[in-house]
């Protein structure tokens, strides 16, 4: 997938991801490959100055807990100023898509007859 589009869509997937319950970075990483049917492979390089980001911004929180193996792990959690940001990044993605469908559904009607 296009580097730009996986940008894109970086932010408001980690919110929804965390907005289903908290979460730790391998964990989100399972995630994404399982709502893309593996199409989409994240990097801790990618996921983590992401997750820092979304705290700076004030959108997740950040605490140090552990496995049930006894391991420290770092949960994030969606906030409400989160769940806000992933309301309004929601409406954009529904104007785009129905936008890009629109197009496309025309353009495929077009090129049928």
């Amino acid at each position: 997938m296009d580097k730009d589009l996986v940008a894109a869509m970086a932010s408001p997937l980690v919110l929804a991801i965390l907005a289903e319950d908290r979460s730790y970075g391998y964990a989100i990483l399972k995630r994404v490959r399982e709502l893309s049917d593996s199409e989409l492979e994240w990097s801790d390089g990618m996921l983590y100055p992401l997750l820092h980001r979304l705290e700076r911004l004030g959108y997740v929180e950040a605490q140090w807990g552990r496995s049930p193996e006894g391991r420290r792990r770092r949960y994030y959690e969606i906030t409400a100023p989160g769940r806000a940001e992933l309301a309004h990044q929601r409406q954009q993605w529904a104007t785009a898509t129905r936008t890009l469908g629109g197009i496309w559904k025309a353009g495929s009607e077009a090129a049928a007859t």
